[in-house]
């Protein structure tokens, strides 16, 4: 079944002048559009059309039955890549049970993974190891996206010699995500060595008077260097597709 893409659409209405789509399926599959109403979700089947970018499905607050029916129904009316994130355990053992294999990175998991389309460099950078879950969540959100993004880890400006080791890569990339928490330093480091696009995330990683990520989100907000955009605290997701709305290539 083909869901609301561009190019599912123009398949579509090709297939129905070409004569080797009825009209009736053609009706059926637009039935769907622009959601469809499967018990305790919407899902909406239009908002690659209008956004570019399908609907993602967000694990916390649901059972591992309505994360099973929600990433089923995109499986089966659509040709977009489904991904779930921040997905428990539970959640993830019963949707891969009913719906197969699948990439998984931290709580994620991607189906129908593309092969990278997109010629922009992307580089994700992050302050320490402790911030990897929000690094996952950026590198699976922006391989849904057709990206092949490059990852540099445990860079943060406690030991500046490790950053500048990359500095070529830094300089040359065409977008850069600046994962970060403690102070969120990092950001401004980063926005003072390169002309890229730059998506900071703060993390909820930190000490006391890192107020769970507070600290962090208010630095980068704050950041010197000029024109650093900020997500909201762990927002991995969030800061993948800004880059996805800013590269269109």
């Amino acid at each position: 079944m083909l869901a609301v893409n561009e190019a599912d659409i123009r398949q579509l209405l090709d297939g129905v002048r070409s004569g080797t789509l009825s009209a009736d399926d053609a009706v059926a599959t637009l039935r769907r559009l622009p959601f469809a109403d499967v018990g305790d979700a919407l899902v909406d089947h239009h908002r690659s059309l209008r956004q570019g970018m399908p609907e993602a499905v967000y694990g916390p607050g649901k059972t591992p039955e309505q994360v099973t029916v929600i990433v089923g129904e995109l499986l089966a009316h659509g040709s977009d890549p489904v991904l779930l994130t921040r997905g428990s355990a539970e959640q993830i053992s019963t949707v891969l049970a009913a719906h197969g294999s699948a990439r998984r990175l931290g709580g994620s998991v991607l189906w129908r993974q593309p092969r990278p389309w997109r010629t922009s460099a992307v580089l994700v950078i992050s302050a320490g190891t402790a911030d990897q879950p929000v690094v996952d969540e950026c590198l699976i959100t922006l391989a849904a996206h057709g990206f092949d993004a490059t990852q540099r880890s445990d860079v943060g400006v406690a030991g500046l010699h490790r950053l500048l080791a990359h500095i070529d890569e830094i300089t040359s990339a065409d977008a850069i995500i600046v994962v970060a928490g403690m102070e969120g330093a990092l950001a401004s480091v980063i926005g003072g060595l390169s002309a890229a696009p730059i998506v900071a995330v703060p993390t909820s990683v930190g000490y006391g008077a890192g107020l769970q990520g507070v600290t962090a989100l208010l630095a980068m907000h704050a950041s010197c260097a000029s024109g650093v955009a900020v997500v909201g605290i762990d927002n991995g997701f969030g800061a993948a597709c800004a880059i996805a709305r800013m590269m269109k290539s």
